[in-house]
């Protein structure tokens, strides 16, 4: 891992923090994991971050609605169309994926299914979770999962 990672984590959990415009969880002491402070936390970084997807998505068509009406003559400047629009679609699908994923998480959240790993049922963390809200499992089987996939496609 490069030095760099650590700083690009930490980045990335500001990056959705700040689109939901929360401050990092203060846990209480003698607080239980996954409390209903710490929940209503979750599910507001959650609920905005997913709506804040939708707002890009609408966004999205409407530029792309804007720019497919314009027929360029050259065969060049029509290629190049093509693969802007194809790059949106693919962006438009990988959003599309995520908003279902973090409905999944919400669901998980009314379950109090929410903080645990799926493999091995420890707690996932608040600061990786508020780094990657929609993380299934804890950091050790995540990376022996990536591990494993290294080693089939390698």
């Amino acid at each position: 891992m490069s030095k760099n990672a650590p700083s690009r984590r930490k980045r990335s959990s500001l990056n959705v923090l700040t689109i939901a415009g929360v401050t990092p969880y203060q846990r209480k002491s003698n607080e239980e994991y996954m409390s209903v402070d710490q929940l209503l936390h979750f599910k507001c970084i959650l609920e905005t971050w997913k709506n804040q997807l939708k707002k890009d998505v609408e966004y999205s068509i409407l530029c792309t609605q804007d720019q497919a009406s314009i027929n360029f003559p050259d065969p060049v400047d029509r290629a190049v169309q093509e693969e802007e629009f194809n790059i949106k679609l693919r962006n438009r699908d990988r959003e599309h994926k995520l908003i279902e994923k973090i409905e999944k998480t919400l669901k998980k959240i009314d379950m109090n299914e929410f903080g645990f790993c799926t493999s091995c049922g420890v707690e996932i963390g608040i600061r990786r979770l508020e780094a990657r809200p929609t993380a299934n499992l804890c950091i050790d089987c995540k990376t022996l999962e990536e591990i494993k996939e290294k080693q089939t496609t390698g």
